[in-house]
């Protein structure tokens, strides 16, 4: 289905849109194997979007809100503005007391899973006032290509215990935004684990409270950034920047950039975020320096980024051994055996098993998103 007309800056426009005016509580709506294809909407997010399939609570009387929403199976290419997302009207509550409406109605029982989405102008996935979401094994390809708004791939706000996992995201156009994933206003107890973001000009994961609002107990571990960057101050493939958010854990994680011109970690005065157990590499001329003073550091592996961050009193500073020597995809990003990255990681109690590729993960855990014993190099793939 498409929904096209002339080119707008007024009209919204949406190949499916789901919305309840002052309705209550809508159950059980069902988005599977639809493709929707070239809406040429507007540049709104919200409160009344455009995009691909969406859904939208709204009314100011009664509180209004969905419950067990499924989006699955689904293609969106072409779109404006967002491709899949869902936005609210009733979003006010301590941790966002400037939002909107009287009181706070979350969404619950959202899934959004296997999907794919590319060529959007603003946002990829975006959910908007939910509580315990889950966002798996979607696909964005190609996404802020033509909003003057700020963008990201995957990503919520004002929306807690969100879990995303098993994604890929990709070819994020633009530094206004433009990376894979958001830890963003009003977030908290959300976890990013066993995605891939790649090739993206807006790096791979973006930390930004929004002002007087509450964002607390984030997890980003277990994902593998390849090739993104942001060449835009003060931004970097990882930007903390905007407001504080509080005991932000990033671990577990492999981040490498063939890309020049980058910072690896940026920020602009928050802290809060510790990074642990991570692989920081970049082969790109001139590295990837960190501009990041005020953020924890501790067991992390620094290669071609300059000085490894002062806060970090257990760096590993060698030569990772991945098992193809210019990383292009994730399973390059495994190490072989030999690595400085085997067993030099610090346990971390989170009861996660299993690492990206499937192995157990050891104890004491490796440096970086592989967990495996070693790999055998993969110079002829």
């Amino acid at each position: 289905m498409s929904n096209t007309g002339p080119a707008t800056t007024t009209a919204r426009r949406a190949g499916i849109l789901v919305r309840l005016t002052d309705f209550g509580t809508g159950h059980h709506y069902a988005v599977r194997n639809v493709d929707v294809h070239d809406v040429n909407g507007a540049d709104f997010k919200d409160p009344d979007p455009s995009g691909g399939i969406l859904f939208a609570a709204q009314g100011a009387a009664t509180p209004t809100g969905f419950d067990d929403v499924t989006v699955s199976g689904s293609t969106v290419t072409h779109v404006d503005r967002t491709g899949i997302g869902t936005s609210s009207t009733w979003g006010k509550r301590p941790e966002h007391p400037d939002g909107p409406g009287s009181r706070f109605v979350p969404i619950t029982g959202l899934r959004i899973e296997n999907n794919r989405v590319s060529d959007t102008g603003g946002d990829g996935i975006v959910v908007q006032n939910a509580d315990g979401a889950l966002a798996e094994h979607n696909t964005v390809d190609g996404f802020n290509a033509r909003s003057a708004g700020y963008n990201a791939g995957l990503w919520a706000w004002n929306a807690d215990h969100v879990r995303y996992q098993y994604n890929e995201v990709s070819h994020g156009h633009g530094t206004r935004d433009s990376m894979a994933f958001d830890i963003d206003g009003g977030n908290n107890g959300n976890v990013y684990q066993y995605n891939y973001s790649h090739d993206n000009e807006g790096g791979f994961l973006l930390v930004c409270n929004g002002t007087g609002m509450t964002s607390a107990d984030n997890v980003v571990r277990h994902n593998i950034s390849v090739n993104d960057r942001n060449r835009s101050a003060p931004y970097g493939i990882v930007s903390v920047v905007c407001g504080p958010t509080t005991r932000t854990q990033v671990y577990d994680n492999t981040v490498v950039t063939n890309q020049s011109g980058t910072a690896m970690v940026s920020d602009n005065g928050p802290g809060n975020v510790t990074f642990r157990n991570n692989v920081f590499v970049s082969s790109a001329p001139g590295g990837a320096p960190f501009a990041d003073p005020r953020n924890a550091y501790d067991h992390n592996l620094y290669r071609g980024v300059g000085a490894a961050p002062a806060s970090d009193h257990s760096p590993v500073t060698a030569d990772p051994a991945f098992t193809a020597p210019a990383p292009a995809g994730p399973f390059d990003v495994q190490l072989r055996p030999g690595s400085a990255a085997l067993r030099a990681g610090v346990p971390i109690a989170d009861g996660v098993t299993r690492d990206w590729f499937g192995n157990a993960v050891s104890s004491p855990p490796n440096i970086g998103a592989y967990q495996g014993p070693g790999a055998a190099p993969r110079y002829g793939r």
